[in-house]
């Protein structure tokens, strides 16, 4: 970096005659720039100009400029002379190292309205923002000894940040001139009362609030926020969240507790009332801020077993009013007695007439020991397995004498029509049995066969032969005087009814 000498024009290194204490710091711009259109001048804003203009001396002196120079009795020009006078006790203008010793020459003879290139009006602004006004003001303290017009310039100002005062001594003329003697930045998310570049007097007070980044996690569900508020309690209410402090809520900070100027993240988790139905037993309602299902066994310190299942998986997600179903499912090995039934061992019995049976022996039943795999869910059995068997205990066969003697076949008249009624109601089937709740060769019902003895011969007509059948049939012809028992085939066949 080098420098030019306002009075000289020359330059060489910006910090040439100064000890480590007074050397500045290069190239530093003020944050605000100063713009104010009170009074009869309209533009406060230092020129590009190296040397110290009427214009420069104004926009020190600030919107009572005219007043301040007629208490010290002193013009523009005079105190031009008297600045370069004891310009000698000023650092030198820090310019960037690409503005060359040509451009810098030809700046400083240029007309003191022309336009110097961009890294030298810079640097130049820069230096007289940084130390013209105290160099203007050493001189009207030197001219009024220390008077009105130095108590103008230096006012008192009460700076409010985030809720504390302080109160701050500067030369400034506008608020954001003030802020920049403080060494306060204003961000882009900070709220500033009154603007930058409002004029600030003697006794003005000044309030920030600065931005702070607030992540929010509630219930899972994450947003990112700017706020202004120094606590997590103000932080919502700002963001129109006051419902969340509330009792029962769990907050990851207090509510009371500060939020960083560089942001924080604040999880919430909401008290939800909820069921829970955990395998077969009884629902329990009970009250929770966990956020999943996995949170909430956690909280309880419940387990899952390998085969137990969460209606919803472990991500199920937990609202006011939610039921958490766990399927719990159990399997255990047990050894079970069990009865052997005897067997039955048949004996036929030519003596003894067919259909007919008689218990020889009893029989006595086993006893066995069986080896079981039983599997339940939510208490209940589902499934067993046979694992093993072993016998304890042999059964003892029953026995039983089966007739096979064969009872005497009836006597039958009109066979010949029997049949031709057999034909017609079963094609001459007399052992068929359709399912429909009639039986045999005539179709006889059970009732029916019953009430006329056919009992004697078999349990259903199907099952006796075609003699017990007509012989069944024919007492039920005569007890009702004609075939009337099987309408269609009589009438088709021509029998009497």
């Amino acid at each position: 970096m080098k420098g030019i000498n306002p009075v000289t024009g020359s330059y060489g290194r910006a910090d040439a005659g100064l000890d480590a204490s007074q050397r500045p710091t290069g190239g530093s711009t003020a944050l605000l720039d100063r713009v104010d259109s009170s009074g009869d001048f309209e533009n406060y804003e230092y020129s590009a100009d190296p040397r110290v203009t009427q214009h420069d001396v104004r926009a020190a002196l600030g919107p009572d400029a005219d007043a301040l120079m007629s208490e010290a009795d002193v013009d523009v020009d005079e105190l031009i002379r008297l600045l370069n006078a004891e310009t000698t006790m000023l650092p030198p203008i820090v310019i960037p190292d690409e503005a060359s010793a040509d451009t810098v020459g030809k700046t400083a003879a240029a007309k003191s309205d022309s336009k110097p290139e961009d890294g030298l009006a810079t640097a130049v602004k820069t230096w007289k923002k940084r130390f013209l006004k105290g160099a203007v003001l050493a001189v009207m303290i030197t001219l009024t000894g220390g008077g009105a017009a130095a108590l103008a310039m230096n006012k008192s100002v009460t700076l409010d940040v985030d809720g504390e005062r302080q109160t701050v001594r500067s030369f400034g003329g506008t608020v954001g001139e003030v802020l920049d003697d403080a060494g306060i930045q204003v961000g882009a998310h900070d709220a500033l009362s009154p603007s930058p570049q409002a004029s600030v007097g003697d006794g003005g007070v000044i309030k920030l609030e600065r931005g702070r980044q607030l992540t929010l996690v509630v219930d899972g569900e994450q947003r990112e926020s700017w706020v202004r508020a120094t606590t997590v309690g103000e932080a919502l209410t700002q963001l129109g969240l006051d419902d969340l402090n509330k009792q029962g809520t769990w907050f990851s900070a207090p509510v009371g507790s500060e939020v960083p100027l560089d942001g924080m993240t604040l999880e919430v988790k909401t008290l939800k009332s909820i069921t829970l139905f955990d395998g077969g037993n009884k629902p329990k309602d009970l009250t929770t801020t966990a956020v999943t299902a996995e949170e909430l066994l956690k909280e309880l310190n419940l387990d899952l077993g390998k085969e137990d299942v969460i209606k919803g998986g472990l991500e199920f997600k937990l609202l006011d009013g939610a039921e958490v179903h766990i399927s719990r499912t159990g399997v255990s090995v047990i050894n079970e007695t069990q009865a052997i039934d005897p067997e039955v061992r048949t004996i036929d019995d030519p003596e003894l007439e067919q259909g007919k049976e008689i218990v020889e022996e009893e029989g006595t039943p086993g006893e066995k020991i069986v080896t079981l795999r039983i599997t339940k869910k939510n208490g209940k059995e589902i499934d067993r397995e046979e694992l093993s068997t072993k016998v304890v205990k042999k059964a003892k066969d029953k026995v039983v004498r089966v007739g096979t003697k064969q009872p005497p076949q009836p006597q039958i008249s009109d066979g010949a029509v029997w049949d031709s009624l057999a034909q017609c109601e079963a094609t001459g089937n007399w052992s068929i049995n359709t399912g429909n709740g009639y039986y045999g060769g005539l179709q006889f019902n059970k009732s029916t066969w019953d009430a006329y003895g056919g009992g004697q011969y078999a349990a259903y007509p199907h099952e006796a032969s075609r003699e017990q059948q007509i012989a069944i049939a024919t007492k039920v012809r005569d007890d009702r005087g004609g075939y009337g028992a099987w309408p269609h085939c009589s009438s088709k066949l021509g029998l009497p009814k």
